[in-house]
């Protein structure tokens, strides 16, 4: 891949020892192969490890967080003299206002500066609560609109899809407001993204319908961050095989007009195995896209459900 095209990559933010960094505080990193060697292919990574930011150095003495897990301090283990809470909250705001162009962030897992959630939080007499990392919690307050993950869950087959959708469509929303928000724009971004939405959270689907009703009739501005808002809100909500099987059954009736009777008892037997979960969601997707090339329809055409970009369907389905 050539240096001009590295640069049109979708950029993520990733915790450095994840990208085989060694700065970890006993001096090692956490190479994750899958990020550097997957993902790597098809996104540039903005590197940050909060606490080699601030000055702690490798190796460093282990910290933790201590106190109200809704503001804890970040302190030394053995050394209760080292409080590097409020370098890190300054670190935090300074770094933030830097991430614009970022499209998604890895985070690493059970981390006293970048944990998303269930990083420990110790209490004053050695009770055990939980909360989230000080720098993972301002990336989130800043950005709440930012596919995040943990690179531990990246290991489940389901949440790492649902972390890769969200970022390739946060990115087409980065793309429709550089390109200048218009309500035209606004109504296309919708419109491709029906069956998606379909399949993660159906009273979604019908409250962003009923918001793109309004468009016209209320300030742009408003009307756009109150979708984009509730648009990647429902997309977290995992897509199920249930609500999956109904968008493929809503894409046959495209097709009732077309298809010979085998053709159609075929589709439904395929659909059929994959709502008994015996066979893959790649497969039924796959056949369909088979007819609607012979029969095509411009509303399917457009849907990113059955036609994501090719870098989007590769990570998504398997393909790498």
């Amino acid at each position: 891949m050539t240096e001009v095209n590295r640069s049109r990559l979708l950029k993520l933010g990733v915790s450095s020892c994840l990208l085989g960094e060694a700065v970890r505080f006993d001096g090692n990193h956490k190479l994750d192969a899958y990020i550097t060697g997957t993902l790597g292919r098809f996104f540039d990574f903005v590197s940050i490890c909060p606490e080699v930011a601030i000055g702690l150095g490798v190796p460093r003495p282990a910290i933790r967080l201590e106190g109200d897990p809704v503001h804890p301090r970040l302190v030394g283990v053995h050394d209760k003299s080292l409080d590097a809470t409020d370098a890190m909250n300054a670190f935090s705001a300074r770094q933030l206002q830097t991430l614009d162009e970022l499209s998604g962030y890895i985070l690493k897992n059970r981390s006293p500066s970048c944990g998303m959630e269930r990083v420990k939080v110790y209490g004053e007499h050695g009770q055990v609560r939980y909360g989230s990392g000080l720098f993972a919690r301002a990336l989130m307050t800043a950005y709440p609109l930012l596919p995040v993950e943990e690179e531990g869950r990246l290991g489940d087959p389901d949440l790492r899809d649902n972390f890769l959708e969200r970022v390739f469509a946060f990115r087409r929303w980065q793309n429709l407001l550089a390109t200048g928000l218009t309500t035209r724009a606004l109504l296309h971004f919708h419109t491709i993204h029906k069956l998606s939405l379909m399949a993660h959270e159906a009273e979604a689907y019908r409250e962003l319908g009923r918001m793109m009703a309004a468009a016209g009739k209320r300030p742009l501005a408003q009307l756009a961050d109150e979708y984009i808002e509730a648009f990647m809100r429902a997309l977290r909500n995992p897509a199920t095989t249930k609500r999956q099987t109904n968008v493929l059954h809503h894409l046959m009736g495209y097709l009732k007009n077309s298809l010979q009777r085998e053709d159609k008892v075929e589709l439904l037997e395929i659909i059929e195995a994959y709502r008994q979960e015996q066979i893959p969601l790649v497969v039924p997707i796959t056949l369909l896209k088979h007819h609607f090339r012979h029969y095509p329809h411009p509303y399917v055409a457009e849907q990113v459900y059955l036609n994501p970009p090719p870098e989007e369907m590769l990570l998504r389905r398997g393909g790498v």
